[in-house]
Formats: structure tokens, C-alpha cells, sequence
């Protein structure tokens, strides 16, 4: 049992206590909850395009927040990308997106969203810009309307080469001689 204290005698710790015994048995809305404490919105699988693996992450990121990576092309100062992206901002905000927009070079900008699920809609509006160079998201690069001939190239995902099968044959081969526990086991 806890010991009954004078409330002229609570310190920050105790307070921090009494706000969480009263806030247990209150109805909070799911809107006012943090993110990480919302449950996650039920994905329909019905929507889910298999040819096209941005149908999942549009579903997955619905109503979590997400950030975008913008280059601006040419080499723009400080100033003109805060201008450049200021237009696409207004252009969005117009269009019902809600984007909060972060200068973190003399090229680079931040687009936070607040609802992820329309990240794609915003990166295709936003790649389709003149002085675009490109657009990251979700860790995947894609070119911009702006970006240099050698850059979209260079930002294409390229496909894997196919080895050799002499290159393997002597690589499994190799990796029998050096592997020590292989040898004591061909002893015993």
C-alpha cells in the first residue's frame, strides 16, 4: 500500500503517477492516439494488384506517417530550392495533400506526409516537375523529369548478370578445400 502523502508534498515523479491513474480509465479517441499506439488499419487484400508491388506498400503505409527524399536539378542555392519546392508544396496543398516540406541541403528537400498511402501519387506528381532530378522513396530511386540523361540511367535497378558456370565450379570447389570442418570430416 502506498503511503499517503500531502499533495503540497507531490514531486514531478508523483504527479507523473496521479496523471497516469487517471488517464487509465479514460476514453481516448483513436485519432488522438500516437501513431505507434494506433492499431493498424485493416488492409483488403481484394486491392492488392500482384503485378504491381506498390499496391502493397500503398495498403501498409495508409494512414502512417512517411518521408520523401527531393533532389532539385542543376545546382540550385539554398534559396532557389526553398522556392522550388515551395511551388510544389502550394501545388499539393491545392490538391488536398497534406505535406510539410524540409530543406536539408542546397539541393535537398524533406516531404514529410501524414498518411503514406498517397506517397505515390505525390512522387509521380512530383517527378513529372521540370527541375526534378529525382525522388526517393521507401529506399527505391526514381529518375525526375529534371534529372540528367547519365542520372536516369544510373538510377535504373540493373538486372543481375549471369555467372558463369566455370566461375562457380571453381568457386564450390575452393570453398571445399578451405572449409576446415569439411576436411576433419572426410578423416573420420
Amino acid at each position: 500500500p502506498a503511503k499517503k502523502k500531502d499533495i503540497r508534498d507531490y514531486n514531478d515523479a508523483d504527479m507523473a503517477r496521479l496523471l497516469e491513474q487517471w488517464e487509465k480509465d479514460d476514453d481516448i479517441e483513436e485519432g488522438d492516439l500516437p501513431e505507434h499506439k494506433r492499431p493498424p488499419a485493416p488492409i483488403d487484400f481484394s486491392k492488392i494488384d500482384p503485378g504491381k508491388p506498390e499496391s502493397i506498400l500503398k495498403l501498409t503505409k495508409k494512414g502512417k506517417t512517411l518521408m520523401m527524399f527531393v533532389t532539385v536539378s542543376g545546382n540550385p542555392t539554398e534559396k532557389e530550392t526553398e522556392e522550388i519546392t515551395s511551388l510544389w508544396q502550394g501545388s499539393l496543398f491545392n490538391a488536398n495533400y497534406d505535406v510539410q516540406r524540409f530543406i536539408v541541403g542546397s539541393n535537398r528537400a524533406i516531404f514529410m506526409l501524414r498518411d503514406g498511402g498517397y506517397a505515390w501519387e505525390i512522387k509521380d506528381f512530383l517527378i513529372s516537375q521540370e527541375r526534378c532530378a529525382d525522388v526517393t522513396l521507401e529506399g527505391q530511386v526514381y529518375p525526375g523529369k529534371g534529372a540528367e540523361e547519365s542520372e536516369k540511367v544510373k538510377n535504373k535497378t540493373k538486372p543481375e548478370k549471369v555467372k558463369k558456370k566455370k566461375d562457380v565450379d571453381k568457386k564450390s570447389s575452393s570453398t571445399k578445400e578451405d572449409n576446415r570442418a569439411t576436411k576433419q570430416r572426410e578423416d573420420l
